[in-house]
């Protein structure tokens, strides 16, 4: 089935009359809301919802968690990751939103809305506009307020019934009878769902009569000595709201002292957190490294915090983390707090960066993707308070996010922070490559020619300045001084040192290389990067951006026909990625020995590259990149004459290109062949034939289309 859904929670418990309401709603509106204050089951019913009527759409159900966005500004971008775009468009964020679902028959699930409410608004009444077979199920506090939309308010359990009850029990894993101290909770709880799971969290560790007491103890206090926890609390915790504010109150009363001060301070993540983040982040007076565990533990214990997840993730409710936050502020370490947490994301950007050439590519590669959270979190913060540490960050990331598919937030990102910083330096240079090779990706080649000057600029100011600090300041073995880039063998003071270029120029000469690539100059391409190449010290193996300079080579080579050399040095490139187990340039070495093999006229070497290739850029989670190497795929299928095969996997491209919100583009070279030999099978099986198999893998499962192309023949 297309689309995303998580999972649904096995503790699910009763709204069959609600799921019929939602259910109802949903075949007759397209824009249907489900309302009702905080842990009273929003999520769960619209999840329960969303499962059940997805067969029903034949482009899927998909799923948004708007908990994690604390502004607008990237609002766009997380709705369209979340329907599998990866938007690589320029111009206004919601235009190639709006592109990408105007054809589609889907659900669009939106969780969370009330803190987006305008925005929210907003963009749904433009996709709906835009898209006349999209229908969205909203949760929030309130309802959006866009035209045609149908409420459905969602109350509490009834706090008598069975449905509450069941909850009750589900979550402590234990048999109530209906009438004793379980019942007695349910009610002074109101039924609210959020609320009974705390206390069955409560019950497990005391036993429900102590429970019980306890409640009764404060939840028949006045309101005033009930809810006097908190300051502000309007901001967070509307009249109506006030039993769960008192259940979480408790809940937070019954924690233990270094328990609260952690639950504060986690409130700053707004994704899943492992124990190392936490500890990073949260440490500090009498919670250190040998605390912070117990302490988590408790909270776990408690369901203030969720357990973790396959991979060790763990997380908080958005609304538990809003009275964390408040606490927070309560006790003055907002700032502190999310500055460590900043400073904690910054270095593992920077970490990631630095793993970047080598074994660890991979690994760091999904952590950067695992945290995108966090590290969007972080980077707003120091916008806001350190506008040069923003840019070091942005700076790490931005080419991890732009292979993701994350175009327009690298480019968002890339752009704020070098307006806001004055840093010069390897920062800078570094930020404006990433920003040059995320303009070329969205095709926006006029703006990248302007930043590729801009980064060779930087990279010659910095590198000179940094020579010439080395030369006055920095002894050779003998006494002399020599730059950073000397080796003692050439003697103290060598003339051709000062000018050998280092990283940064090799990098500025990528980045121009690539550009000349994507515009069909493949001898500007040879000769900016050859001569960077050739003046440099060392082989590919010894950085990430001489490796990048060679790779470019090889394509330049490939464009100008010089084939057998292309080859050569392609597979020489592939054997050392494979000892340094470098996936990026390995799978773009696949996507060029795919090339030389239809030039050469081998369609059988070309596929088995091109399928390497697919292996690698599905791993990373490239939608680009499984676009280009099935565009490969299907030419060399159909130079082999297997027209229902390349007609399959050329509809299977046809759509991830259309996840990436661009028509079809790639190397000139590439275009002209898959036209010339498309049109040979077009004409061999007929058109009638190729475009029913094509619209076929057009419309099914874009997973399933790319699993048929990376088979071989005989296994089809």
């Amino acid at each position: 089935m297309r689309g995303h859904l998580p999972d649904e929670n096995p503790g699910f418990v009763g709204r069959r009359t609600e799921l019929k309401r939602v259910s109802a709603a949903l075949a007759e509106h397209r824009l249907v809301t489900v309302t009702g204050v905080g842990g009273v089951g929003k999520t769960r019913l619209a999840l329960r919802a969303a499962h059940r009527a997805a067969g029903l759409y034949p482009d899927g159900a998909w799923w948004t968690d708007l908990g994690q966005l604390d502004g607008e500004r990237l609002l766009v971008a997380l709705v369209a990751d979340s329907v599998d775009l990866a938007d690589h468009t320029p111009g206004m964020a919601a235009t190639g939103l709006c592109r990408r679902l105007a054809d589609d028959r889907l659900l669009l699930v939106l969780d969370s809305c009330e803190h987006l409410a305008e925005p929210c608004a907003r963009l749904v009444a433009e996709l709906l506009a835009a898209a006349p077979g999209l229908t969205v199920l909203a949760t929030s506090r309130s309802p959006l307020g866009v035209e045609g939309e149908r409420v459905v308010a969602l109350d509490p359990l009834p706090p008598a019934g069975r449905d509450a009850l069941e909850l009750l029990r589900r979550a402590a894993g234990e048999r109530f009878p209906a009438a004793g101290p379980a019942g007695e909770i349910c009610v002074r709880l109101e039924g609210i769902p959020l609320a009974l799971e705390l206390a069955a969290a409560q019950i497990r560790l005391q036993g429900a009569e102590a429970v019980r007491d306890q409640l009764g103890t404060r939840f028949d206090a006045p309101p005033s000595a009930r809810f006097e926890l908190l300051a502000h609390t309007e901001r967070v915790w509307p009249s109506r709201h006030q039993t769960l504010r008192a259940a979480i109150g408790w809940s937070h009363e019954l924690s233990a002292p270094l328990e609260r001060l952690l639950w504060a301070r986690l409130s700053v993540f707004r994704g899943p957190f492992d124990l190392a983040s936490a500890t990073a982040v949260c440490i500090g007076g009498p919670l250190n490294r040998a605390t912070l565990p117990d302490a988590l533990d408790g909270l776990v214990r408690a369901s203030v915090v969720r357990p973790p997840d396959a991979v060790g993730r763990l997380r908080m409710l958005d609304t538990i983390r809003a009275y964390g936050a408040t606490w927070l502020d309560r006790t003055g370490e907002t700032g502190t707090v999310a500055d460590r947490h900043a400073a904690h994301f910054r270095g593992l950007a920077r970490r990631a960066e630095t793993e970047w050439h080598g074994a660890r590519q991979l690994r760091w590669y999904r952590t950067v993707d695992a945290h995108h959270t966090d590290l969007r979190t972080a980077l707003d913060r120091l916008l806001r308070t350190d506008p040069d540490g923003a840019l070091d960050l942005i700076g790490s990331v931005a080419f991890a996010w732009s292979c993701r598919g994350r175009l327009r937030e690298a480019r968002d990102g890339l752009e704020q922070a070098l307006l806001l910083s004055g840093a010069r330096g390897r920062t800078r240079a570094r930020a404006l490559w990433a920003l040059g090779v995320t303009l070329v990706l969205q095709g926006e080649f006029g703006p990248a020619q302007e930043v590729s000057e801009r980064c060779a600029r930087e990279a010659r100011y910095t590198e000179y300045n940094e020579r010439a600090a080395d030369t006055d300041h920095a002894p050779g073995p003998d006494g002399t001084e020599y730059g950073e880039d000397r080796h003692p063998a050439d003697g103290p003071g060598h003339p051709g040192d000062r000018d050998r270029p280092g990283d940064l120029t090799l990098d500025a000469a990528a980045l121009a290389g690539l550009l000349a690539l994507t515009t069909g100059r493949p001898m500007a391409a040879y000769v900016v990067v050859g001569h960077v190449l050739d003046a440099a010290r060392g082989g590919p193996a010894d950085s990430a951006a001489r490796l990048r300079c060679h790779l470019v080579r090889v394509f330049a080579l490939t464009g100008l026909g010089r084939l057998a050399e292309a080859r050569d040095r392609a597979l020489t490139l592939r054997a050392l990625c494979e000892e340094l187990d470098e996936h990026w340039t390995r799978t773009a070495l696949e996507y060029q020995l795919a090339l030389t093999g239809l030039l050469e006229g081998d369609p059988s070497a070309a596929a088995g590259h091109a399928r390497a290739m697919l292996e690698g850029t599905r791993g990373l989670g490239a939608s680009l990149g499984v676009a280009l190497g099935l565009d490969v795929l299907a030419t060399a299928l159909a130079a082999a004459g297997d027209g229902e095969r390349a007609a399959d996997v050329s509809g299977t491209g046809e759509a991830y290109w259309r996840s990436t919100g661009q028509p079809r583009r790639g190397l000139p070279g590439l275009r002209a062949l898959h036209e010339k030999y498309t049109d040979t099978v077009r004409a061999s099986i007929g058109e009638p034939a190729y475009e029913e198999i094509f619209v076929r893998a057009l419309t099914g499962l874009p997973q399933d289309g790319l699993d048929r192309a990376l088979r071989g023949p005989r296994q089809s």
